[in-house]
């Protein structure tokens, strides 16, 4: 279907315009900061966007190693469900236990596309997906981040 190194360099360019394109939008905080890898301060709680070529998710992970941190962790994300709500204007999927495909376990809180990063085509469609939610959970993150403080 599609090649190791063309995956690689589709993924790559596709990552390089998204992060020209969103160069532009200031965050919410004067923090210098990265819209493609950015950095929630907070050891374990990452932001993530992902797209292959069947789907693009973007969520909020919490890897913490320790089940009974983790625990803590995705409670105080609860705590601020309905501020995340507000400023995503949706609903997202909340799982407080989940695995990747290497069997680590980590919470997450994601909402998906099918959308195929390989077609040019679906790069308008996938930066739509991307772009107001992202901006969403820079400005919730302004708020709520204080509440993560004691993991970090």
């Amino acid at each position: 279907m599609y090649g190791k190194d063309e995956v690689k360099k589709t993924k790559e360019a596709f990552w390089t315009a998204y992060g020209q394109y969103m160069r532009v939008i200031p965050f919410e905080d004067a923090e210098k900061q990265s819209w493609i890898n950015y950095k929630t301060g907070v050891k374990h709680l990452f932001f993530r966007m992902e797209a292959d070529h069947q789907s693009a998710r973007i969520a909020i992970e919490l890897d913490h190693p320790d089940s009974g941190i983790r625990a803590l962790m995705y409670a105080q994300l609860e705590q601020y469900r309905n501020v995340l709500h507000a400023e995503l204007a949706e609903d997202w999927n909340w799982l407080p236990d989940t695995q990747n495909e290497y069997g680590k376990e980590f919470a997450v809180v994601q909402t998906s596309i099918r959308a195929n990063i390989m077609e040019k085509a679906d790069w308008p469609t996938l930066i739509s997906f991307f772009k107001p939610r992202m901006i969403a959970l820079d400005s919730f993150w302004s708020s709520a981040k204080y509440a993560f403080e004691i993991f970090k």
